[in-house]
């Protein structure tokens, strides 16, 4: 039986969010998983930083087919997900002569839900979730930066148009439920924490939060996640204090106090990631002359 390699789009502050995500995953399938985080992985920076990568793994999409040896399929996730149903069902969505099968379109009711819960409204190419035919793409992430440096394309081209592909080989067929933003019913397959600002680890006032909580707790009663790496998330300040007191908490009632704990103890929301945005905007002022 083939095994199902999930890539996850990472950084060492989101390694929770990844292991809740293999968990979900592990928990709703037979099929044989492999989770690897792509973490650090060696891709060079764009000469003009206004090319270059938003989050210290933007690009890391583009090595998964070398790090597959150009063989079988594959799928990409971003860290801030939860899974529900059998990844069977998205892991078996036919090629059929495409390279690259990416959400669907939205339908009416679909970017309806998305806009009442302040969710993305109809995107052209949401790529957060993927499934490659590594077989037939010959990605060098090298190559590129490469073209980005020769102007071939720019950094929204790549991102967010996929220009890397003809139109003819880019497939829309993985349903909404698979990347379900910021919403969550009893069809979603896949919810996605994409309000950086309230994802589960980092805020304790998400409306869908509770579900991520519940995972967190599954996987620390069943050894899949120690209590040691949560408490050092927090140390290292990418996860909030308040987590550990929720995880005692059936049903928390006391969102305020939760609140007043993380501040108190000076917690700051994905401050790695607000450390590289100043650092990406400096690289800018500096190549466009201005004094950082």
């Amino acid at each position: 039986m083939e095994k199902v390699r999930v890539f996850v789009g990472t950084d060492r502050s989101q390694l929770i969010g990844v292991k809740v995500l293999e968990y979900s995953i592990r928990q709703h399938t037979s099929l044989p998983v492999e989770v690897v985080p792509m973490m650090n992985l060696p891709v060079r920076p764009p000469i003009d930083p206004a090319q270059d990568q938003r989050t210290g793994f933007s690009f890391s999409r583009f090595c998964i087919p070398k790090l597959c040896n150009y063989e079988g399929r594959a799928i990409y996730m971003d860290a801030d997900m939860l899974v529900f149903k059998d990844i069977k069902s998205l892991w078996e969505i036919p090629f059929d002569g495409a390279k690259v099968i990416i959400q669907e379109e939205l339908t009416a009711r679909q970017s309806s839900t998305a806009d009442k819960n302040k969710a993305p409204k109809k995107r052209i190419k949401q790529c957060s979730v993927m499934l490659l035919d590594c077989s037939r793409l010959d990605w060098d992430v090298d190559k590129i930066v490469d073209g980005l440096d020769e102007k071939r394309y720019d950094y929204a081209g790549l991102m967010y148009d996929m220009c890397l592909l003809r139109e003819d080989e880019i497939a829309y067929r993985i349903p909404f439920e698979w990347n379900s933003l910021e919403y969550w019913d009893e069809n979603t397959a896949l919810i996605h924490y994409t309000d950086m600002g309230t994802q589960p680890w980092v805020c304790n006032n998400n409306r869908h939060g509770g579900l991520w909580i519940n995972a967190l707790r599954s996987a620390i009663d069943d050894g899949f996640v120690s209590l040691d790496e949560v408490k050092e998330d927090i140390h290292l300040g990418y996860a909030r204090p308040s987590l550990l007191w929720e995880l005692k908490m059936e049903n928390p009632g006391y969102r305020w106090y939760l609140t007043g704990m993380d501040k108190l103890r000076g917690f700051r929301a994905h401050r790695v990631a607000y450390e590289n945005r100043v650092a990406h905007l400096r690289k800018l002022r500096l190549a466009a002359g201005v004094p950082a």
